[in-house]
């Protein structure tokens, strides 16, 4: 088989359905961006939840508070 007929089996442009649209490569690099903002998101997310140091109080007014409920 030849070159030009191997290149022959391929669609060209003109053969492309018009009305189909696709992401290409511009589809992917914003979608990667999204992606790597969301991790680095996530990350400092985690890093800022370490460091949370959280106490619950008691509900006022609950039982073995120490205060006389009459």
């Amino acid at each position: 088989m030849s070159a030009t007929a191997s290149l022959a089996a391929l669609p060209l442009a003109a053969d492309l359905d018009q009305d189909k649209v696709t992401p290409g490569v511009l589809g992917f690099i914003v979608f990667a961006v999204i992606g790597g903002a969301v991790w680095l998101l996530m990350k400092s997310m985690n890093k800022h939840m370490k460091r949370v140091d959280f106490v619950e109080a008691p509900e006022p007014g609950a039982p073995g508070e120490g205060t006389d409920a009459k």
